[in-house]
């Protein structure tokens, strides 16, 4: 057995250009690190041979050695997507990824998480100098992160796209709403959503927004409990003008609930 392999290493080392494809699904490892060395290897097969899930880790860190063939976009993206390529070596060659592959990694279930969280950072930093168009893409296809990102940057037409991608969330949409100096625009897109101006949380973070138009806040205030409505009445955000909304709602409800004792008791006696 070690006498074939020694055999099909030397063969594959040596193999002519048109023989190299049928070597590539090869299941040593031996055989594979010997098909690196043949200068008939192209990046053509390189990328026929990084399409295979089993690939070993010594042998994706044989090819990034390789600068010649890095240096061929395909081969990176492959070397940077594959599931078995060495952690620190993926998140150096995501940086040198397009944008749409940094999308497409975000988002792929099998990338480690970690991994997923570099390729949002790098999308999310390369935002400001995005055309207009490239943004509108990301806020149909980006990651809830990355929807979160073009939502709080204040384009009208991107943030009406983003606050519709399926995969926004409602902890992102809070962590937008946490920044104070959120333009008004985007306040008040989210405050009209058909979505995320019907969810309890959204709604209080609203309330306490200081860009919230007063009449939506005024608008959720007979929804939230009246523990939301005291500790609001004490945020620092809030203008003098809500905050006497705040406290006469208050009042209201303790006097219909003094109204409903006293009525609860007389039927008693």
């Amino acid at each position: 057995m070690a006498r074939k392999t020694e055999l099909d290493s030397e063969y594959a080392r040596s193999a002519a250009r048109d023989a190299i494809p049928s070597l590539l699904g090869d299941a040593s490892e031996q055989v594979l690190t010997a098909l690196l060395e043949n200068p008939h290897l192209d990046e053509t097969h390189l990328c026929l041979l990084l399409e295979r899930e089993d690939l070993p880790q010594t042998i994706l860190e044989r090819i990034a050695r390789r600068r010649q063939w890095l240096s061929h976009y395909p081969v990176k993206r492959r070397v940077a997507f594959h599931p078995h390529t060495p952690r620190l070596l993926a998140m150096r060659l995501a940086r040198e990824l397009f944008l749409m592959d940094l999308v497409q990694l975000s988002l792929f279930p099998s990338v480690p998480a970690e991994l997923r969280r570099l390729a949002e950072e790098l999308i999310l930093g390369r935002l400001p100098q995005l055309p207009l168009g490239q943004k509108l893409t990301l806020a149909r296809r980006g990651s809830a992160r990355v929807a979160g990102g073009l939502v709080a940057e204040g384009h009208p037409q991107v943030v009406r796209i983003a606050l519709d991608n399926p995969l926004l969330t409602e902890s992102q949409v809070l962590k937008v709403l946490s920044q104070e100096k959120l333009s008004a625009t985007v306040v008040a897109a989210i405050a009209s959503h058909r979505k995320w101006s019907y969810l309890y949380n959204v709604r209080v973070a609203l309330v306490r927004h200081p860009q919230t138009p007063l009449q939506r806040a005024l608008a959720f205030l007979p929804d939230l409990t009246l523990r939301d409505l005291s500790e609001l009445c004490e945020a620092s955000t809030l203008t003098e003008n809500l905050r006497q909304y705040l406290r006469h709602e208050i009042t209201r409800r303790a006097g219909t609930r003094s109204a409903r004792n006293t009525t609860k008791g007389s039927h008693l006696g």
